[in-house]
C-alpha cells in the first residue's frame, strides 16, 4: 500500500482502497485453489464490513488496512460472521466485532490464544474501540505487532 496518503480519519476505504482490494482478490484467485480461497476470505471480510452501520464499518475500515498492512502474512477470512484475521495455520489471531452485532455501544478488538500477547499471569486480550484517532492506530499497530511476533 501507499505511504500514508490514505485518510486517517473515520471516513472508510479510498476508491483507491477499494480497487487495490479487488484487484488484490482477483490474483489471488488466479493463482489457484490456495489463492482462490485466500480471495474468497478477504471478500468475504469486505462483505461483512460493507453490511455494518457507517459507524462500525468505518473503524472495521481503519483496523483492515492497518492489520494487513501491519502483518501481511495473516489471512482475512470471517469469523463467526466478523472480519478476522488468521495466521498460516489458520488459527485466528485478531478478530473486529462490530457494535451492532450484538448490540454493544462499543466496537471490539480482540485477540485469540494464539496471539502472543502473554504478559504474566494476567494480560487484556480484547479492546473497546469507539473512535479511529493516529493515536489509537498507533496501538493497534503495536498490539498486532505483538500478537504476531
Amino acid at each position: 500500500m501507499p505511504a500514508k496518503t490514505s485518510k486517517t480519519e473515520s471516513d472508510g476505504f479510498s476508491a483507491e482502497e477499494r480497487a487495490a482490494m479487488k484487484q488484490r482478490a482477483a490474483e489471488l484467485r488466479a493463482e489457484g485453489k490456495k489463492g482462490a480461497k485466500k480471495a474468497d476470505g478477504l471478500q468475504d471480510v469486505l462483505d461483512a464490513i460493507a453490511k455494518m452501520a457507517p459507524d462500525d464499518r468505518a473503524l472495521a475500515e481503519r483496523v483492515h488496512v492497518t492489520v494487513t498492512g501491519t502483518a501481511p502474512d495473516l489471512t482475512p477470512k470471517t469469523w463467526y460472521g466478523m472480519p478476522a484475521y488468521a495466521n498460516s495455520d489458520g488459527k485466528v489471531v485478531v478478530f473486529f466485532q462490530d457494535s451492532g452485532k450484538f448490540k454493544y455501544r462499543y466496537s471490539t478488538l480482540g485477540f485469540q490464544d494464539t496471539a502472543n500477547l502473554d504478559d504474566g499471569d494476567i494480560w487484556p486480550t480484547s479492546y473497546a474501540l469507539m473512535d479511529w484517532s493516529p493515536a489509537v492506530e498507533k496501538q493497534v499497530v503495536s498490539l498486532v505487532k505483538a500478537a504476531v511476533s
